[in-house]
């Protein structure tokens, strides 16, 4: 469990990261966090990426709240496919899976997350 400093850390680089989107948002194309920045990354900053993906799709869901098709919607399928994960579990799988494959460094982590953890773990949790 993290201790106070720990989280206000944490809620401030989760602040920090969705400050410098809402900056770059204005530019004509968005960068794309990749497993070399991935790698670079102290495990806080990893787990404020992992927190603003999980934020963002808290906010989809409870925006579709309701709507019967939202099925479709990606929240709930990644919700699923991350059923029994953590913070860590779900950064260490990330670390090992760059370390494991260099030459797919440049590998979009966002990607990565999906294909390599909330894919598989939606055919364990049907």
């Amino acid at each position: 469990m993290a201790t106070r400093p720990q989280w206000r850390t944490l809620l401030s680089l989760t602040f920090l990261t969705f400050a410098m989107m809402s900056n770059v948002a204005r530019a004509e194309s968005i960068p794309i966090v990749t497993g070399e920045q991935w790698i670079h990354s102290s495990d806080e900053a990893k787990k404020a990426y992992l927190v603003g993906v999980a934020n963002v799709l808290e906010i989809e869901r409870a925006y579709y709240a309701g709507n019967k098709s939202a099925d479709k919607d990606i929240a709930p399928r990644f919700a699923k496919g991350m059923q029994g994960q953590t913070l860590d579990s779900v950064r260490q799988g990330l670390d090992s899976w760059y370390a494991a494959n260099p030459t797919r460094i440049q590998h979009p982590v966002i990607e990565t997350l999906w294909f390599e953890m909330v894919v598989p773990g939606l055919k364990k949790n049907p």
